[in-house]
């Protein structure tokens, strides 16, 4: 970890791991490698194409059965690479209800 609190470090792997996305509603699953992540995001090689899902706000899958997982929203796709942030979902909805507003980040 960065031990200025400046950001979390992020640990990227040379090969990739095998995980999946998968819809919220469970509704389609797609195959791909988890290139570098952090505290609050990761990198992702996505096998096929993405084209037809709708990424806004999934889960990543980070073990065959699909008991470890974190929910993600999209940040930014370069060709087969994607960028996703994890969501924190007790303050996420928090905020939103409490504010009485949707804040666009």
């Amino acid at each position: 970890m960065a031990e200025d609190g400046k950001g979390a470090e992020r640990v990227t792997f040379s090969r990739g791991y095998d995980v999946c996305i998968m819809a919220i509603d469970g509704t389609w699953r797609r195959d791909c490698k988890l290139n570098a992540i952090s505290d609050t995001d990761a990198v992702l090689t996505v096998e096929g194409s993405i084209q037809g899902l709708n990424l806004k706000e999934f889960f990543l899958l980070l073990s065959s059965t699909g008991l470890a997982y974190r929910r993600c929203e999209l940040v930014r796709v370069n060709g087969a690479e994607m960028d996703i942030q994890f969501l924190r979902g007790k303050n996420r909805k928090k905020r939103g209800a409490a504010g009485g507003h949707d804040a666009a980040a």
